[in-house]
């Protein structure tokens, strides 16, 4: 099966520091948070994460947990014995953190003088 990886058009380029990360401050921790909440429809493999988020896999294994626990993100399917998880958007804080992120984003395009709009998916 051919396997799609998606990008956000609002981050152009994840090298490059978020409006998100730029408020809240750029740590491996706020870096998996701000990828999750941009990529908040998909689900992805331990791997995906370290990788697409910019943290290193023993820095991801040393934070993670503390998503688990709090309930940030969720176990939804297993492939084979890759394990892939999502953001608990059900989640009353994570909710919350969302909601500000949405908010530092469209105050961000309105700073820069763009239409607010619904993130549009391409593919990479």
């Amino acid at each position: 099966m051919e396997r799609f990886k998606y990008g956000v058009i609002l981050n152009i380029v994840m090298r490059e520091k978020s409006a998100f990360l730029e408020f809240i401050g750029d740590t491996s921790a706020t870096r998996l948070l701000d990828f999750l909440v941009t990529g908040r429809e998909f689900d992805y493999t331990l791997t995906d994460l370290a990788n697409k988020a910019g943290v290193s896999w023993t820095t991801l294994h040393r934070i993670f947990p503390q998503f688990i626990k709090n309930k940030i993100v969720l176990e939804v399917r297993q492939i084979g014995r890759a394990k892939l998880y999502k953001l608990n958007v059900a989640n009353l804080r994570v909710k919350k953190v969302i909601d500000l992120y949405d908010s530092i984003i469209v105050d961000e395009l309105k700073r820069l003088g763009l239409k607010s709009q619904k993130p549009v998916l391409v593919e990479v």
